[in-house]
């Protein structure tokens, strides 16, 4: 019952897939992924806590094998994934959950704990996430993410996911391997590109100032650990810094070795989260 179960549900008109960890009667834990990635990503950190946690990784609408938005424009943004989270975690009758988010992950859990999710989040990990990010690392993202290469073997598409994940910090061949084999959509004309929905960037065109969240940051009624990748272009320090001097209920730790956004893959990694998670609320 601890391993991996592949699921999908329809909420709001769109189907979502999930993958599910751990027996049913343990207490809940939602992992969501960064803006790019998909819930795969969380496979080893899931593993190590499905002996305690009964655990819900989703793909966001426009990535893995989730559903692509009809209408990107309006769905694409961070008020509609709240509300697919609301919607998803009513489905599977979730009262309260824990909640660790990478990047976009946790920006959604920002934007969900101070709206449609308040009261709902009992202890939340950001992972190199926080209420404003840096708009250098936004344009970065924008430049890769927009564009989606194409190559015409997957070992030439894993090649390109260690170069622009390399902030990610170590990762092992067996897991960039997975990273990779997770990540990749064949094309029409036998090529292969990353998984996701292109469109999924005009979230930066159409709703500018999405991840500018200070007032729901300072709303949150949870516990708060923040990762914070001691090189992130995207977390500043001085803002990480402001996370924990403005709210009283969130810590700063820097993972070091690691930019945007640590992999939670590693012993070190696992355990600060395991242990955060472990805390008599």
């Amino acid at each position: 019952m601890n391993g991996p179960r592949s699921q999908y549900v329809t909420v709001l008109d769109r189907e979502i897939h999930y993958v599910e960890w751990g027996a049913p009667n343990l207490p809940k834990l939602v992992m969501w992924h960064g803006l790019a990635r998909t819930g795969r990503d969380f496979d080893d950190l899931a593993e190590a806590l499905s002996d305690r946690f009964h655990i819900l990784v989703p793909d966001t609408i426009g990535r893995g094998l989730s559903q692509w938005s009809p209408e990107p424009a309006r769905e694409y943004c961070n008020d509609f994934y709240a509300r697919l989270a609301e919607a998803f975690l009513d489905h599977r009758g979730l009262k309260q959950v824990d909640w660790v988010g990478t990047s976009m992950g946790g920006a959604i859990a920002i934007r969900a704990g101070a709206g449609v999710l308040k009261g709902r989040i009992r202890r939340l990990v950001l992972n190199d996430m926080g209420p404003k990010i840096a708009d250098a690392a936004v344009e970065r993202i924008r430049s890769y993410a927009g564009t989606p290469p194409r190559f015409d073997k997957v070992t030439e598409l894993e090649a390109y996911f260690r170069t622009v994940y390399k902030p990610y910090g170590w990762l092992s061949d067996r897991q960039w391997r997975r990273l990779t084999e997770t990540s990749t959509r064949r094309l029409p004309d036998g090529g292969v590109t990353p998984h996701y929905d292109p469109n999924m960037v005009m979230q930066f065109t159409e709703h500018a100032g999405d991840y500018e969240q200070w007032p729901q940051f300072l709303s949150l009624d949870c516990d708060i650990l923040c990762l914070r990748g001691e090189t992130s272009d995207l977390l500043l320090k001085e803002d990480a810094a402001a996370m924990a001097e403005r709210h009283s209920s969130c810590q700063v730790v820097t993972i070091r070795d690691c930019g945007h956004a640590p992999a939670l893959n590693v012993p070190e990694q696992i355990g600060l989260v395991a242990n955060f998670l472990g805390e008599e609320g």
